[in-house]
């Protein structure tokens, strides 16, 4: 069956009530999170330099640069692999300060990307990216080690490299509560996934391998979606036709949090500099994140809602009705351009239509 592959981000917290113990433990991830991003910039320059070694035509005959192993290639520049390259130089400034399946799980994360990317590279088209300090921090799916449910799957536990964590999946975390019950029951694999750091929380981005769901759908029966002013989406099935969400319903409260917005802008005119630095880092940039998960909530819930009626009515294709003319539609008028989301929930619909099986034709 075809492998597919799934990314949820998981809130953390640390299964512990000393709070001295997750005070340093915090401090140890924050302290790996800058080794990470010192390395995964000494990973791209060293391959950078490696490659570049190609390209100066300028030296003498003799010297011979083929970027290969010499118990390889008689004519090979490198000791080992190009891989272990970075590895050995990590190995070198890291080993004691970071767990090494940290460094390896980063060097071949970003080895296999500047691969991708090195044709740009050497021509020209692409400069070199520079890698941020609140970069995430990879590990191997098998790092996790001892997970456990409790409260009836709602809680699960689980210790990464001997540090002892506990998930908080919040109300809406149905799918990833599903996910990790799977992964318990070894149904699902974890890929290498990351830790992310922000503002003191911990977050993981697990990513599952999962195998394409067999579905029994219809080759002939084909659903027709619209996405309208009126209503989210429209779906009709031969002679059903049916509706998800609606107009008010969606725009509401996006409207509110923007007129939220407005008002805690205006209110900045009258404040001093450090009164208005305060009210932006704060106020304004919390409900500038609240509209975006807002968002992307809903999206999740109407495209669930809408191939949820694809399986329903064994339609094994998903035909996206006008949507190339609305997308234009919506690049003109800045109202919808703001606030409809016509591509996020686009993509949204071909993710989980692609997981079972079902075509998605845009028309």
């Amino acid at each position: 069956m075809e492998k597919l592959f799934t990314t949820r981000k998981i809130r953390l917290l640390i299964d512990s009530d000393d709070i001295d113990q997750k005070n340093k433990i915090i401090d140890t991830l924050y302290q790996w999170r800058y080794n990470c991003f010192k390395a995964a910039n000494q990973i791209y320059t060293h391959h950078y330099v490696q490659q570049q070694l190609r390209e100066m035509l300028y030296l003498t005959e003799g010297v011979r640069a083929r970027l290969s192993d010499i118990k390889k290639d008689e004519y090979g520049i490198l000791s080992t692999s190009r891989m272990n390259t970075s590895y050995q130089v990590l190995a070198q400034n890291y080993k004691g300060s970071i767990p090494m399946h940290v460094m390896s799980a980063l060097n071949g994360n970003l080895v296999a990307s500047f691969n991708k990317m090195s044709k740009a590279l050497a021509s020209g088209e692409s400069a070199m990216p520079n890698f941020r300090k609140e970069i995430p921090i990879p590990f191997k799916g098998t790092d996790v080690k001892k997970l456990r449910s409790s409260k009836e799957g709602a809680v699960f536990h689980f210790s990464l490299f001997d540090i002892p964590f506990r998930t908080y999946l919040g109300k809406t975390g149905h799918d990833k509560r599903e996910l990790l019950q799977r992964l318990l029951a070894s149904q699902v694999k974890l890929c290498t996934s990351s830790l992310a750091l922000d503002k003191g929380k911990i977050f993981m981005l697990a990513v599952f391998q999962t195998e394409r769901q067999e579905q029994q759908l219809d080759q002939d029966i084909i659903a027709e979606a619209s996405l309208s002013l009126d209503y989210p989406i429209i779906v009709s099935v031969g002679n059903k036709r049916y509706t998800i969400g609606s107009k008010d319903e969606y725009l509401y409260k996006r409207l509110a949090i923007q007129a939220a917005i407005r008002r805690k802008r205006k209110a900045m005119a009258f404040m001093n500099q450090t009164s208005r630095k305060h009210l932006r880092k704060t106020s304004i940039d919390q409900l500038i994140q609240s509209e975006k998960r807002y968002v992307s909530h809903k999206q999740h819930v109407y495209s669930k809602r809408l191939i949820d009626l694809c399986l329903k009515n064994k339609a094994a294709t998903l035909l996206l009705v006008d949507q190339t003319e609305k997308e234009q539609q919506a690049k003109e008028d800045p109202f919808l351009f703001r606030n409809w989301g016509y591509y996020g929930l686009k993509q949204k619909i071909e993710r989980k239509a692609e997981k079972l099986g079902i075509a998605v034709l845009v028309e």
